[in-house]
């Protein structure tokens, strides 16, 4: 009965300790997320940044967005669907064959994330100035290549 007792009291400080040791980790990880996110945000998004490279800068907003967002959510299905729709849009642009169809796409499905997806306040300023180049590549599609 005794060797009971005590085997229940280690394993239950076992566990403790392992439950600690947890939460540090995951504290320290989610640290490191909200520096890379700080960090993402602070870059420069002039023209410089976005010339030449425009399908490029969404998807990497797409992509930091989804690396933030709940899985299996859907949240994560919208923003499948955007990028669904942008590579098939730059499959198009990449043959040199630009229809308008797929751009509404990818705008339609992008103003979907916008309006439905949980984003933080930069996150959504970011995707609405995704939102308004996208806009602007529809109206003005020949200067840009």
């Amino acid at each position: 009965m005794r060797n009971l007792f005590l085997k229940s009291i280690m394993t239950s400080g076992l566990l403790l300790l392992g439950t600690a040791a947890y939460s540090q980790d995951r504290d320290r990880d989610r640290g490191d997320r909200d520096r890379d996110e700080e960090r993402y945000h602070r870059d420069d998004r002039g023209a410089q940044w976005w010339q030449g490279r425009m399908f490029e800068r969404v998807r990497a907003d797409l992509d930091h967005i989804q690396a933030v967002t709940i899985p299996f959510s859907g949240d994560q299905y919208r923003l499948n669907k955007v990028k669904q729709e942008l590579n098939e849009l730059q499959a198009k642009m990449a043959e040199n064959r630009y229809d308008q169809g797929p751009l509404e796409d990818v705008i339609s499905a992008m103003q979907r994330v916008v309006s439905d997806n949980h984003l933080s306040g930069r996150d959504r300023e970011m995707l609405n100035d995704d939102l308004n180049r996208l806009r602007s590549f529809r109206e003005h599609h020949d200067g840009y290549r």
